[in-house]
């Protein structure tokens, strides 16, 4: 322990010796060779020293810029990929130019506010593997804002009939900054539309036969459609298109009412068709029995004259008698096989009903895909119809008809029955 006291006493003392002196500590001395040696090292990587990133240019100004390496330039050459058009560099000493004129972007080779990557890289002549490939980025502005528009190609005002179709695309003119998004809005809400979201998107539309109400004014309705374009900074330009749309005809509705019109006009007249069968067989059976009435009248008087003339009394009793048996027919006839007057008189008004409905149905028959006048035509075979049941009301006509529709109609059309109904003049 005091072994180890004495030793601390000793070197107490010997600091104190040297701060007593003035002494001064030992500076280290730099290794001077090494720093030498390190600034004789050459820089053995190629590399670029000034490339820029990123270059923004104005339009109609000029670029020039120098580009450096860490190597003897006349060993190197330069070279340009994916350059914009009119963008140039020298392959001998790396000068980038470039002439930003406005033709070139009214001639649609170049676009504003399009950021252009540009490769670019820098070799040895002699060695390949000595080389560098990079990139920058290149951005053409100008303070002339040319603002995108929005143009259908139709007019800005269209009349068009419910159930017609409209059709149209909405082009983009296009300025510094395109139109990215189109909206679409209406002051009517409207249904089953193309939608429009881009440019050269087509918008159609067909309006509903109920579309225009009756309280519409003018039997039309006002539709406006607005499209609004948006750029990518938010700015934006509306087309508005303004549609009048016309009241109009369900035609396909009015078509299957007309054939249903005609369908029970056609029943109709195949059921008075049977009617006249009826009544003209009533007619035909009465006239066949007055008919051997008369016969057997004239048969008797006839008779009864060549008896008499015999020479004996008993044939020329049976000559006067016969005469008056031959009378005696005549009221029984009328007894028993009157005229049907009434039956013939309803059995022309039915053949005539029957006539004048069918020129009636031909002369209102459709013409065309899509015939003007279906609801006048159609009007005119239910009045048509209405007056015939209306001045048939009293003839009785049989719905459980036992013929078919080709016997019915063999029959009506029968040169016999249409002589005997065929008007003759006296």
């Amino acid at each position: 322990m005091r072994k180890y006291i004495g030793s601390i006493i000793v070197l107490i003392g010997f600091v104190g010796k040297c701060f007593s002196q003035d002494a001064t500590l030992p500076v280290p001395v730099a290794k001077t060779d090494s720093i030498k040696k390190a600034e004789k090292t050459e820089d053995s990587l190629l590399r670029i020293r000034n490339l820029n990133p990123y270059f923004t240019l104005h339009v109609d100004s000029t670029l020039i810029y120098k580009l450096e390496i860490n190597k003897d330039p006349s060993q190197y050459f330069w070279f340009l990929k994916n350059s914009p058009f009119g963008l140039k560099i020298n392959k001998d000493n790396g000068l980038l130019t470039f002439k930003a004129e406005k033709s070139y972007f009214l001639s649609g080779k170049l676009k504003y506010d399009n950021p252009y990557k540009v490769s670019i890289g820098v070799q040895n002549l002699n060695d390949p593997n000595q080389r560098v490939d990079t990139s920058f980025t290149i951005v053409f502005f100008t303070t002339d804002i040319i603002q995108s528009h929005l143009k259908p190609t139709v007019s800005n005002t269209l009349f068009i009939e419910e159930g017609d179709s409209i059709s149209f695309k909405l082009e983009c003119e296009a300025g510094n900054f395109p139109i990215e998004e189109i909206n679409f809005f209406s002051n009517i809400p409207i249904k089953n539309y193309t939608n429009v979201k881009r440019c050269d998107d087509d918008f159609s539309w067909s309006p509903p036969y109920d579309f225009v109400k009756d309280t519409d004014s003018s039997k039309q309705k006002l539709l406006i459609l607005s499209f609004v374009g948006t750029n990518k900074f938010f700015i934006h330009d509306t087309a508005v298109v303004r549609i009048y749309v016309k009241d109009a005809l369900n035609y396909p509705v009015m078509l299957r009412e007309y054939n249903k019109t005609v369908k029970d006009l056609s029943t109709y007249i195949l059921r008075l068709k049977y009617a006249f069968v009826q009544l003209d067989k009533k007619v035909k059976k009465t006239k066949n029995a007055r008919t051997s009435f008369d016969l057997t009248t004239a048969s008797t008087a006839l008779s009864g004259t060549v008896l008499s003339s015999e020479t004996s009394t008993g044939a020329q009793n049976a000559g006067k008698i016969l005469p008056s048996a031959g009378l005696t027919l005549v009221p029984v006839k009328e007894t028993v096989a009157p005229q049907q007057t009434a039956e013939q008189n309803s059995a022309s008004l039915v053949r005539s009903a029957i006539k004048r409905l069918q020129y009636t149905t031909q002369e209102n028959s459709l013409t065309g895909d899509k015939d003007a006048d279906i609801v006048k035509k159609m009007s005119t075979l239910k009045t048509e119809m209405r007056q015939t049941q209306i001045q048939l009301i009293d003839v009785p006509i049989d719905e459980n008809s036992n013929m078919s529709e080709e016997q019915l109609n063999a029959y009506f059309d029968n040169p016999k029955v249409n002589k005997k109904y065929r008007l003759r003049n006296k």
